[in-house]
């Protein structure tokens, strides 16, 4: 068989078990040079595989210097040509000649550093007891530790995304169950501060709404009718005096007045309602004796309504008063009212680790009934200055630590202690650690924390073994 056929392929099938033998994590292809088979010299009338200044091409490699090979000269997809490795070039790279040109471009290595962290270096490309390549050094990758070095291929398959870290207005919407309560600032309980017969019940149903002035009942009470007539029958020095009295008895204002232009005092009158509201309760019936004190309704104003939320522990630290709210009832679906916080209870339950947030709403028609169920969101922080936050995918948190990477470019990255502040609309604050414009990583961000934890392991690991310095011409012992 003609020698020069049985050389391409040899040349094929070494590229196929290189392909195959590709070593994954160090991005790096075995050495065809120790790959090739020895083959006999070809013969003097075939054709030579490729020569340039008669040397032998083994393989063509992508022009970018990415893991790209060919045993035949092919173009890129744009249309450039693929760079022939020629036989010295590639057992340079083996250590036996001078180094080849790294896919650094026209960068040198400052030396080469053992794959695996081991306290060896050397100032030329070499393998190591199990055949991985050494790891060329650039200026200003040896750092000391303080970045990690990605390759940009890898940056790119594990989808590393970066965003500036900047200032932003922290708005967090705090979500809580609530109950409508009505509003103790207008409840009001009627009472008598005498002994008295209800005569006439004009309001005698529970529901009832009633505005201020309106008749409730008619009294007749022996001490509201003795008072009447001294005051009545009073001297002009002692008017003042019987008037104090009336006005100590809470006799109405209305009935005072009627027995002042009538000549006769009738022994019974109308009492007012004090206040508008609806009647809550009803505790009288007509004809009833009702002593001192005793009460007879308790009216509520409806015209606002409270909503007592409940906020879980953790969010009660963003909400303070005046924060506006949405409040939707599930027995009215399909519509929001407008509120805000007004107080904000000063005791926890113990049981749900919850606190009472108020929430008043208006309520001029009386929908919002007492006791109905509601979804509340707080505008929590709405109208506070900006602060300096990053994505919360951005921050690593192992419970004791919390970190962000911080990308500085060509796929280094530098792992950053950073203090948490407020956290809200998928932001969290950075009060302490970063700088505003500085870019860390939102996505992928684990993957390169991993690398920096095992660099911190392997360097820890090798801190008290020698280290030759870099570019030393003697090779350290295998």
């Amino acid at each position: 068989m003609n020698r020069s056929l049985l050389a391409g392929a040899a040349i094929a099938a070494v590229l196929a078990s290189a392909a195959a033998g590709y070593r994954a994590g160090t991005g790096q292809w075995p050495s065809f040079a120790r790959a090739l088979p020895e083959t006999h010299a070809p013969d003097a009338h075939a054709p030579a595989v490729a020569t340039n200044n008669d040397r032998k091409v083994l393989y063509w490699q992508h022009p970018d210097g990415t893991p790209e090979y060919s045993p035949a000269a092919i173009k890129t997809a744009d249309g450039r040509d693929f760079v022939p490795v020629y036989e010295e070039a590639e057992k340079g790279f083996a250590g036996e000649a001078a180094p080849r040109r790294d896919a650094q471009g026209d960068r040198k290595p400052l030396y080469y550093r053992n794959p695996m962290g081991l306290p060896d270096t050397s100032p030329t490309p070499k393998k190591d007891w199990m055949g991985m390549d050494y790891i060329p050094v650039y200026e200003g990758d040896d750092d000391g530790g303080a970045t990690v070095k990605v390759s940009l291929d890898k940056v790119q398959r594990a989808g590393v995304r970066i965003e500036e870290a900047r200032m932003v207005a922290l708005g967090k919407p705090v979500r809580a169950p609530g109950i409508a309560k009505p509003d103790e600032r207008t409840l009001r309980m009627i009472t008598l501060r005498a002994d008295a017969f209800i005569e006439k019940l004009y309001v005698n149903e529970n529901g009832r709404h009633v505005r201020a002035g309106e008749p409730l009942f008619r009294v007749y009470s022996p001490d509201f009718l003795r008072a009447l007539v001294e005051a009545k029958s009073s001297s002009i020095a002692g008017v003042i005096g019987a008037e104090q009295k009336l006005q100590i008895l809470g006799i109405p204002p209305e009935a005072i007045a009627e027995a002042k232009r009538s000549k006769e005092i009738a022994p019974s009158f109308d009492y007012p309602s004090p206040a508008s509201g609806v009647v809550m309760e009803k505790l009288v019936v007509e004809g009833m004796m009702m002593r001192m004190g005793e009460p007879l309704y308790r009216l509520v104003d409806l015209s606002s309504i409270w909503v007592i939320a409940s906020v879980a522990e953790q969010d009660l630290a963003g909400i303070k008063i005046g924060d506006p709210a949405k409040v939707t009832f599930k027995a009215l679906p399909g519509e929001t009212f407008d509120g805000k916080a007004t107080f904000i209870l000063h005791e926890l339950d113990k049981e749900t680790r919850t606190a009472s947030v108020r929430i008043e709403v208006q309520n001029p028609d009386h929908r919002i009934k007492h006791e109905m169920y509601a979804d509340v969101e707080i505008d929590a922080g709405a109208g506070e200055a900006p602060r300096l936050a990053v994505s919360d995918e951005a921050v690593i948190d192992s419970g004791n630590r919390q970190i962000v990477l911080v990308a500085r470019g060509d796929g280094r990255f530098e792992p950053r202690a950073v203090q948490l502040g407020r956290r809200g609309d998928g932001m969290i604050e950075i009060t302490d650690g970063l700088k505003a414009g500085e870019t860390v990583v939102v996505a992928a961000n684990f993957l390169i924390d991993a690398e920096s934890n095992l660099k911190a392991a392997l360097s820890a690991f090798t801190a008290d073994a020698p280290q030759p310095m870099p570019g030393a011409g003697k090779e350290p012992a295998q």
